[in-house]
């Protein structure tokens, strides 16, 4: 394992930020904190969490896909990617590292592949920092996400500990990672970071929702599926989570494992051209999958019943029990209206059946 102190981890920062773009969580004008381009005098934020996830390095919030010319009958399309460079992001939480794999699932590892996704993927190195202090509102462990980084998470895991940062390289980008920082790094007391580990798993024990029960959740069978889909039949659930919802899709944005997107088509006003460009969508919206001028969810209780049923069910039964949320707390602390996915699976569970 090896370290650097605290107070000269910018060298670390300048040392890698020199040689190839690197991006650390710092403090914004309203107190918290979002990721941006390593600079001169840049300073790592103390913050726990970002406003957004790091998934926005891999899936950006608008992404040009294509553009194309008509001349006639004639179409002349033009490929806009470039090649992307090597990155680094630096004190990615584990909650935000495990979100990579929910949308890895579908944009990497089934037919089609998104190359959009799978090439910045391929070219970004991912540095988790171990939560020394996780928040109230915070339940990765629900989910079997580990903050004190027990287990390998991220291309290097790093911690925090007695004003020294000590790093582990998990994967071949994270040994490339420490070898291009040797020199600025020594070795670190590998008991230290232990001590510190069992430290941070027992606050997360403390924690209000360190004890929240999913595991019947991950492995419900079809007709027990349609059982929680019908809840509204009985125990109200869906009428209940939905009541008060704005629709201002906040909850989907701020989530590290959401992955919808709408596609549009643009005219530039100039010679015909068309720009095509994708952009992140939320499915608590009214026009969310609109099909002839018509959505198949037609009130927000259905939109909510299909939020949460994908986080909790849909997508656990078609990725091996893999649930399609981290425990971030984003949507806990962001909702204007305090409606989550705790209080719907308690809800649920209350409900019985499961």
């Amino acid at each position: 394992m090896l370290s650097i102190s605290a107070d000269k981890i910018d060298s670390l920062f300048e040392l890698i930020g020199s040689a190839q773009p690197l991006y650390l969580p710092v403090d914004n004008n309203s107190g918290k904190a979002d990721f941006k381009k390593w600079e001169k005098g840049t300073k790592l934020s103390s913050a726990l969490k970002t406003v957004r996830s790091a998934k926005d390095f891999f899936f950006p919030k608008t992404e040009h896909m294509v553009s194309y010319k008509v001349s006639g009958k004639e179409i002349e399309v033009e490929d806009p990617r470039k090649d992307v460079e090597d990155f680094v992001i630096f004190g990615v939480r584990a909650c935000d590292a495990k979100g990579f794999e929910c949308i890895d699932n579908v944009y990497m590892h089934m037919n089609p592949q998104d190359s959009y996704y799978t090439n910045r993927r391929e070219h970004g190195t991912v540095i988790t920092l171990a939560c020394n202090e996780p928040e109230k509102e915070c339940f990765c462990s629900t989910y079997g996400i580990d903050a004190s980084l027990a287990k390998a998470s991220g291309d290097v895991s790093c911690w925090n500990v007695d004003g020294a940062y000590y790093f582990a390289a998990n994967t071949d980008k994270g040994k490339k990672f420490l070898e291009a920082a040797k020199s600025v790094l020594k070795d670190g007391d590998d008991k230290k970071v232990d001590a510190a580990k069992k430290a941070i798993s027992e606050k997360i024990e403390k924690l209000p929702f360190a004890h929240l029960d999913i595991s019947k959740l991950g492995k419900v069978s079809p007709e027990q599926m349609n059982k929680i889909f019908d809840k509204d039949n009985k125990t109200k659930i869906w009428e209940k989570a939905s009541e008060a919802c704005l629709g201002c899709g906040t909850c989907t944005y701020v989530c590290p494992t959401c992955m919808c997107f709408d596609v549009r088509d643009f005219a530039t006003g100039t010679d015909k051209g068309i720009r095509q460009v994708r952009c992140w969508d939320s499915c608590m919206y009214n026009d969310f999958t609109q099909m002839a001028a018509e959505n198949p969810r037609h009130t927000q209780k259905e939109r909510s019943r299909q939020r949460f049923m994908h986080k909790l069910v849909y997508y656990p039964m078609a990725h091996e029990g893999l649930f399609s949320c981290v425990g971030c707390g984003r949507c806990l602390t962001s909702c204007p209206v305090n409606m989550n996915i705790v209080k719907v699976i308690k809800m649920i569970q209350e409900a019985g059946e499961l």
